[in-house]
């Protein structure tokens, strides 16, 4: 069982009870060591007095507040200590708001708070319950580790939930920060919105995040296993993605519209490219690129290694000419895990079958 990072007590009105708060995310990103190049010798960071070059004890370090050129006002440690909020040991509820009303841009991180104790559970239950039937969310200021937060303690699938938020000063303003906002002025035809609504109901998708996996953190754990290994990976490659022209807009639209209702599959299965003689238009981020050259990423790759990667090309080619469309999309995304095939996890069952396909002749073309 994970050990809880903060304990305390939850107060709403004059209703009590004492609970335990634990991190409900974790991070999977692959760690790197920073060595010289071409030594094991680890790179560190040092505290180094810029002007005089050595380095400074910990202890002898204070913070400085630039209010000039060269000029600083200088706070010492024990000196922040002595205004920081503490630890909180409550969270004091001063209000419920509806859920709807909180834009996500204000979430910032989530923790899971349980009650401390089996004889705490009907309280926590209770207000549970009450939070999920009004789908509301409790606003409390909380301290810890030395920084206040505002916080929603919220309630879902019988959990109470809290998550630190944004304060109001610290989201930006959209409208300053992009120059190129649409102004709500452009006009669509009836014919443009309807098939674009259309298509948004055609792709529409049951929530599911067992579907979506980081496969930038497969690709990188695969290179380093490549490398480990004295194997040439194969690198994807192709052209960016053309933005739609607003001319043909109503073209792409029902093209696009045809390729979600399963158009696309059948295209591949029979040849036809369309009405127009042209191939049907990319969907941004989800077409899969074809595969180009290969990089070498090992210095043992040309010690031996050269024989292996095009065993596993001819593999891979020969697969991909499978009879893909009694796959399942499991089985497909496997398919698309073992061909590196990018942005597989976004990708509906139709897509994945398309990007085995063009991924499977992009490695028999350099086999």
């Amino acid at each position: 069982m994970a050990r809880p990072v903060w304990t305390g007590v939850l107060t709403f009105g004059l209703v009590t009870v004492p609970v335990a708060l634990y991190t409900a995310t974790e991070n999977h990103t692959v760690r790197f060591h920073q060595l010289e190049r071409g030594t094991s010798d680890r790179v560190r960071n040092r505290r180094v007095n810029e002007r005089t070059g050595e380095e400074v004890a910990f202890g002898d370090i204070v913070k400085g507040y630039e209010i000039g050129d060269g000029e600083y006002v200088v706070v010492e440690p024990e000196e922040l200590e002595q205004i920081s909020p503490g630890r909180s040991r409550t969270i004091d509820v001063s209000g419920f708001v509806d859920l709807a009303e909180i834009e996500p841009i204000y979430f910032d991180k989530t923790y899971y708070l349980g009650p401390k104790g089996k004889e705490y559970g009907k309280v926590y239950a209770l207000l549970t319950k009450v939070l999920e039937r009004s789908n509301r969310a409790g606003l409390a200021m909380f301290s810890m580790r030395g920084k206040e937060y505002l916080t929603a303690v919220r309630a879902e699938n019988g959990l109470l939930e809290l998550h630190t938020m944004h304060f109001a000063d610290e989201v930006r303003d959209p409208h300053r920060e992009i120059d190129d906002l649409p102004g709500g002025r452009e006009e669509f035809s009836g014919a443009e919105l309807r098939t674009a609504e259309q298509l948004i109901d055609t792709l529409a998708v049951d929530w599911d995040p067992d579907e979506y996996q980081d496969t930038f953190e497969e690709q990188v754990r695969q290179l380093i296993d490549d490398k480990q290994a004295g194997r040439e990976t194969v690198i994807s490659e192709g052209p960016p993605a053309e933005a739609t022209n607003v001319v043909d807009l109503m073209d792409v639209l029902r093209r696009s519209l045809d390729d979600a209702r399963g158009g696309s599959a059948k295209r591949g299965s029979d040849g036809d490219t369309g009405a127009a003689g042209s191939a049907p238009p990319a969907k941004a981020g989800r077409t899969p690129k074809a595969a180009g050259g290969k990089k070498s990423t090992s210095s043992a790759a040309g010690r031996g290694g050269g024989a292996e990667p095009a065993k596993k090309k001819r593999v891979g080619a020969s697969k991909a000419a499978e009879d893909l469309s009694k796959m399942t999309k499991s089985e497909l995304y496997e398919r698309a895990a073992a061909l590196a095939v990018p942005h597989r996890s976004t990708m509906n069952r139709d897509e994945l079958q398309t990007a085995v396909e063009k991924a499977g002749r992009g490695l028999r073309a350099v086999s």
